[in-house]
């Protein structure tokens, strides 16, 4: 077991672009001395490309990329590890992907964090700042794809639309 404690515990920091995954994420992870990864590093070059080309994702080119995390979700879980990690998980059946990653680990849990915030604010933070391979046109197309999570037990909302630390204080405070 790591010294995170007896029970495995994963919690995705989910939401669209701009909505501050990648911050609360870290900021969480450091927290709670717990491994953070970035979901989007694991995104095969040619999402990327797409990406960078101003071309949204599929669910076709997705599927793999989530795979690949669960899997990662996974293996941190087998080896008794906690973790955060920053991932879109747009949709309810992407979250779907997710939760295997601690299917048949009965003492493992898996929290979703979804930093809601306007679509005004959202707009706001992609066009004032750099991302490298996601362009602020891609936006419309995330909020398109966008599921609700609400009445998802698994799942916490916290609206984003205040300063990062308070965001992740909210995050670490649901999470317990």
């Amino acid at each position: 077991m790591s010294s995170a404690g007896p029970r495995p515990r994963i919690v995705v920091v989910m939401g669209v672009s701009g909505s501050g995954k990648s911050t609360v994420a870290s900021t969480l992870a450091t927290d709670l001395a717990w491994p953070m990864l970035e979901g989007d590093e694991l995104h095969p070059p040619a999402n990327v490309a797409k990406m960078a080309a101003g071309h949204p994702l599929t669910d076709a080119d997705r599927w793999p990329w989530l795979e690949t995390i669960a899997q990662w979700i996974a293996r941190r879980v087998e080896d008794g590890g906690s973790a955060v990690i920053a991932c879109s998980a747009l949709k309810g059946s992407y979250r779907d992907v997710l939760r295997q990653g601690v299917a048949g680990h009965p003492e493992a849990t898996l929290t979703f964090i979804y930093l809601r915030a306007t679509h005004e604010e959202l707009r706001r933070r992609v066009t004032t700042r750099h991302h490298k391979y996601m362009p602020a046109s891609l936006l419309d197309s995330q909020l398109a794809t966008l599921e609700d999570p609400t009445g998802e037990t698994d799942v916490v909302t916290i609206d984003v639309e205040r300063p990062p630390h308070e965001v992740a204080a909210a995050a670490r405070a649901a999470i317990g």
